[in-house]
């Protein structure tokens, strides 16, 4: 692997950075000193700040108390107490006159609508009540409460103060105090702080009562965003770095202590770190930069020297790249000398690589030969493997059919004895021509010689017949009347097929099969309780030749079933995939084939069987299959003769003609008619009784039609 090339450096100023880190420790640490005492300094800030709005929290209280208790006062008039409002009134107009910060002075009932207000005749008509939420809270609480700034029909700012009462009667009332902010403005006036430094009395609500900058065009409205953040998030006291509404960086404090809710709030401009570089700080950090340039001037002067020595084993290296001879001189650096010395080692080792190198180039390449002569035997023994596989499974269906049809014919003829043991013969029989069958599919893959015949096909009706074939197997089916896809009949029911066998070879005692529509698709899904798989097993089921651990297996195979279902549903242009919950839970298969457009509804051409004995030449290669073939004739009536060469088929016709039947099928009766499935059970005691002639003949057929020999001739 090439190692991954960063970004390069001279000698020189590689020593000037060296000198650069050995200052970094001690840069370090005072960097470290002054942030201690910056922090400190910002620390006693927040603390005197705090100290600052709790002071002012106070005065503020007293302010706001010393209102109250003018109320108070008042509300012990003896008229106020004894219930007589319009004796009240006088006084409370000439109370309010006296004090010059009030802008008037209200009653309010129980109900909360105004009695009577200073600033109108007793007996005008009442004015809605200015902040009603505070009078009601008054009510409520029983004690008094200061309402929100607000500013009134004439733009005065101005504060409600309310305090509650009860006359003699019972009956309870709220006397409130419009007072402006001016004597709260005071009390923040008369502080001294720094230059640049804001003060600010917030209400209950959070609106502006005072500050110390922006004058009576601030009272009312909001505080700068990052104050009322600030104040939000931390507790009833709290400091931090915030913006003014100005623009300025200021360091903050606030307290939320007040009896009556108000939040007082003092900013500055930060110190330390946050306040920017002070004097000191710029002292030191022009010390650090004198220090190093001091530092850098004289790691170049060691550079310069330690460079030109550098220089020379440069050359010395060079030549030996090129093969010359080496000169390198001596170097009062000990480190130099003995890049030197190894330099001049390293140049007898090279011409030694040099001739091992050639000895290894040629032997790489003979091994790259004889690479390509294992490959070239390997391909050639891959195509010798295919051809095998097909002639074998060509070679072991010539003896199968003739079997087969043997046992058919024993069922024709009706004979009894030795039921069980044909049935044990014709399982046997079917199990090797599903094995040769699956032989000859693989070959037909390998070869890329398997093909489809693709046209509108009722996949609803093929998995309907293909589970009919199987009456022995458990097997439950739901699927819509009529499902189109475009492909091949009989390879969707090869399909099928494999997937059922699947299935009950794996111990399948409740098999699954559903067809329906998901996702414009067509998906079939078979699903059995067998012994399942592994999550590694599932991911290989399909691959060809690959077999399940034995002891999982009712049934051995050779491992193709999958393998050629895979093979399929792909050339139909779909998808198929296996899945389980694991060992002993089933195992799902799910295919997704694209939907096909319906066919043109033909009927069925009629199948007429022979209303008379007819002759018949049987001609096949195969002796065995001939004389099979012409036993079901003649047991079905008809008079039959046979050869076993075409030059004796035409002198059997010479000296007796048969019978002619006009039609363009070299086996007319034979592949007129699609027969059902046989019986997978013909003895007495599964299907019921041994089956009839008509069905034992029908048999015999498919097999013959699957010889490799030639077609009989049938007239």
């Amino acid at each position: 692997m090439r190692a991954q090339r960063g970004p390069t450096l001279s000698l020189r100023h590689l020593l000037i950075a060296l000198t650069a880190i050995g200052l970094l420790p001690l840069a370090a640490l005072g960097a470290w000193s002054v942030h201690l005492a910056a922090e400190y300094h910002q620390s006693e800030q927040e603390r005197t700040l705090l100290d600052l709005a709790r002071a002012l929290s106070s005065a503020v209280d007293a302010e706001l108390d010393g209102t109250v208790a003018t109320l108070a006062s008042m509300a012990r008039t003896p008229a106020l107490e004894a219930g007589d409002l319009a004796a009240f009134y006088p006084i409370a107009r000439d109370q309010a006159r006296a004090q010059t910060e009030w802008l008037g002075v209200t009653l309010a009932g129980s109900d909360g609508r105004m009695v009577f207000r200073t600033t109108a005749p007793y007996g005008a008509a009442p004015q809605p009540i200015a902040d009603p939420s505070s009078l009601r809270l008054a009510l409520v609480l029983r004690r008094p409460v200061i309402g929100h700034v607000a500013r009134g029909q004439g733009g005065r700012a101005a504060v409600p103060v309310r305090y509650p009462m009860t006359d003699v009667h019972g009956r309870p009332y709220v006397l409130t105090a419009i007072v402006q902010p001016d004597r709260i403005m005071r009390v923040v006036t008369r502080q001294q702080v720094p230059p640049g430094s804001v003060i600010t009395v917030l209400d209950g609500d959070g609106a502006i009562v005072a500050r110390s900058k922006g004058g009576q065009d601030l009272i009312g409205t909001v505080p700068s965003p990052s104050l009322a953040r600030l104040i939000r998030l931390n507790g009833p006291e709290g400091a931090g770095q915030t913006q003014s509404i100005e623009g300025a960086t200021l360091a903050s404090a606030y307290t939320r202590l007040s009896r009556y809710g108000w939040t007082v709030a003092v900013g500055a401009p930060p110190v330390g770190w946050a306040g920017g570089p002070t004097e000191g700080f710029k002292w030191y950090g022009a010390g650090i930069v004198l220090s190093l340039a001091l530092s850098i001037g004289l790691a170049s002067l060691l550079a310069r020297r330690i460079v030109r020595r550098i220089a020379a084993v440069e050359a010395g290296a060079a030549a030996l790249g090129a093969g010359t001879e080496l000169a390198l001189p001596h170097s009062r650096i000990r480190e130099i000398d003995a890049m030197g010395t190894a330099l001049a080692a390293a140049g007898a080792r090279r011409a030694a690589h040099e001739q091992e190198r050639g000895r290894l180039l040629d032997s790489l390449a003979d091994a790259l030969a004889r690479r390509e002569d294992a490959l070239e035997q390997a391909r050639q023994a891959g195509r010798a493997k295919d051809e095998f596989l097909a002639v074998l499974g060509h070679e072991l269906r010539n003896p199968l059919a003739p079997i087969a049809g043997a046992l058919d014919l024993m069922d024709l003829r009706g004979d009894g004895a030795g039921l069980r043991e044909r049935g044990i013969m014709r399982r046997q029989v079917e199990h090797l021509k599903h094995l040769v069958d699956d032989l000859l599919d693989v070959s037909r893959i390998a070869s890329g010689k398997l093909r489809i015949d693709v046209r509108p096909v009722d996949l609803a009706a093929v998995v309907r017949h293909a589970v009919v074939a199987l009456p022995d197997q458990p097997i439950r089916v739901q699927a819509p009347d009529v499902l189109w896809v475009d492909g091949d009949e009989h390879r969707l029911a090869q399909v099928l097929g494999n997937l059922l066998s699947n299935a009950a070879r794996f111990g399948s005692t409740d098999t699954r099969v559903t067809l329906d529509r998901a996702d414009g698709a067509a998906r079939l899904v078979v699903v059995d309780n067998g012994v399942g798989m592994e999550a590694g097993l599932a991911a290989r089921v399909f691959e060809p030749f690959y077999q399940a651990p034995q002891p999982l297996v009712r049934h051995a195979g050779l491992g193709l079933g999958l393998a050629i279902v895979h093979r399929i549903v792909e050339l139909h242009g779909g998808r198929v995939s296996a899945h389980s919950d694991g060992p002993g839970l089933g195992s799902r298969f799910e295919i997704r084939l694209p939907l096909g457009a319906p066919a043109c509804a033909t009927p069925p051409a009629a199948v007429h069987a022979a209303a008379q004995a007819l002759r018949v030449l049987v001609v096949d290669d195969n002796e065995d299959a001939a004389a099979l073939t012409a036993a079901v004739l003649r047991e079905l009536g008809h008079d039959v003769r046979t050869a076993h060469t075409a030059a004796a088929g035409l002198d059997v016709q010479r000296h007796g003609r048969p019978t002619r039947r006009s039609s363009t099928s070299a086996c007319p009766t034979w592949t007129a008619t699609r027969w059902p499935p046989p019986c997978a059970a013909p003895q007495r005691g599964r299907c019921g009784s041994p089956p009839s002639p008509a069905t034992a003949a029908r048999r015999v057929w498919p097999h013959m039609r699957k010889s490799t020999s030639p077609c009989s001739t049938c007239t």
